[in-house]
């Protein structure tokens, strides 16, 4: 697809050369003569680029105002301004709202070539790095044998098709927009857009805005989530965050399947489906008042729930040779050698979940050990994990042979157990005990199995 550059100048002359000279280099151009025609430009679809000339025919500054209106749609458009009333007051201003270069009239028209050709190859970095991402996102499996994960992969083949909203309750780092992400790229929806907005993180003036969008007195448009996801899907992440008057809001949207922008006087139809998410309990939330009973059934037509990883050990030797194949091959390393069965790593309570365990063996790949001691020390140093092959030792010490030979034997089996998520058949036949046995054993040793 070819970069697209919309050129803003009210002196037809300029505007002409500047055009000419882009054409001739292979870019498209759209032109815009005046602030009105520049914001519906701007409105209709965003460039690649941008060349504004500061001094319009609204006031000295409308360049600057069209310059921070792209940055809102999009921070990352690089926006060229140029103007012939140049000072050092207004090249920082324009720098200051976000301007890729400044340039003075009458420009070189070589230096000005230069400054699009940057600013083109600077768009399409960020374009590909993006894409990356995404793909690299997207290409991550929800990895585990787990019958938590088993049930939710299985919930995704049969949802997924469907239109209908879902809930997804979990821990923070567990995996929640990686399963909503599973779910798009299954979807009919799976061609349009995937947009987040993140309860948590917002401003609690801006919920709104971010939400419905804006119509400003000028005329422009800010989009917001519930357009730009149209065709595609929203997932609302944290949405227990959100406050009770935007809850209300939201139920009306759902209910009505429009709104209205703010400011705004007619009505925008939605074609959205929506994903919720939250590492609260909601139903606490419910209870204490926090969130709307009405709001939480009209979300929870399908619900999704994902443990945290402790109570799923035996997913956490897998997750460790998973990602450190998958690790591995983006930074283009020899495979990592990690002792999937490592105590550190099974009897460490991860609060972070999945994406602590996946930052750690990311950090293990960057730093490239080259040997198991050194992965050991870095596994300890990161997770600071009590030195577990000691602890014991030195504990037996001080107590009579039985107690040591039980504590050692307690300790030892709970460990398996947790690996193989309590399945007492798979334990019992790693450690060579008859099923029968392992029952008494555990019993004796005063450990619960786990259910």
């Amino acid at each position: 697809m070819s970069t697209e550059i919309l050129i803003i100048d009210d002196n037809a002359d300029i505007r002409n050369i500047i055009n000419d000279l882009i054409i001739e280099v292979g870019y498209k151009t759209r032109l815009a003569a005046n602030y009105n025609q520049a914001l519906n430009e701007i409105d209709k679809k965003l460039p690649d680029v941008a060349i504004i000339d500061i001094k319009l025919d609204k006031g000295d500054n409308d360049g600057l105002e069209l310059l921070s209106h792209i940055k809102k749609k999009d921070k990352n458009i690089p926006v060229i301004t140029i103007t012939g009333h140049a000072n050092v007051e207004m090249a920082i201003k324009a720098l200051k709202a976000g301007a890729f270069e400044f340039i003075e009239k009458p420009f070189n028209q070589e230096r000005l070539l230069n400054f699009v050709k940057r600013a083109v190859e600077n768009i399409n970095l960020k374009n590909k790095n993006k894409e990356f991402e995404n793909k690299l996102f997207y290409s991550y499996e929800l990895v585990g044998d787990s019958e938590n994960i088993k049930d939710i992969k299985d919930q995704i083949n049969k949802i997924s098709i469907s239109e209908s909203r879902i809930f997804i309750n979990g821990p923070t780092g567990s995996g929640k927009e990686l399963i909503a992400r599973k779910i798009h790229k299954q979807s009919k929806r799976q061609k349009g857009p995937f947009i987040i907005l993140n309860g948590a993180l917002l401003d609690i003036e801006k919920y709104e805005l971010e939400l419905f969008g804006e119509e400003k007195d000028n005329g422009s448009i800010s989009y917001g989530a519930l357009e730009k996801a149209t065709s595609g899907i929203l997932l609302i992440d944290e949405i227990s965050e959100i406050p009770l008057e935007t809850q209300s809001k939201i139920l009306r949207v759902l209910i009505d399947q429009k709104f209205k922008r703010i400011n705004g006087n007619h009505d925008i139809k939605v074609d959205v489906r929506i994903i919720c998410s939250s590492s609260k309990d909601i139903k606490n939330e419910i209870e204490i008042g926090n969130f709307r009973e009405d709001l939480y059934h009209r979300l929870n037509v399908f619900e999704i729930n994902i443990e945290p990883l402790t109570k799923r050990v035996s997913d956490i030797p897998l997750l460790i040779e998973y990602f450190s194949k998958k690790i591995s091959s983006i930074y283009n390393l020899k495979q990592l050698n990690i002792n999937i069965n490592d105590n550190y790593l099974l009897n460490y309570e991860w609060p972070g979940n999945v994406r602590e365990l996946r930052n750690l063996i990311e950090r293990i790949a960057i730093l490239s050990p080259d040997n198991s001691d050194k992965i050991s020390n870095i596994i300890k140093e990161s997770l600071k994990t009590p030195d577990i092959k000691d602890e014991p030792l030195k504990n037996s010490l001080s107590v009579p042979l039985k107690e040591a030979r039980e504590n050692f034997e307690k300790e030892y089996l709970t460990t398996q157990l947790k690996k193989f998520n309590g399945n007492i058949s798979k334990t019992a036949d790693f450690i060579g005990m008859e099923r029968s046995a392992l029952h008494r054993k555990l019993k004796g040793l005063g450990i619960k199995e786990l259910n």
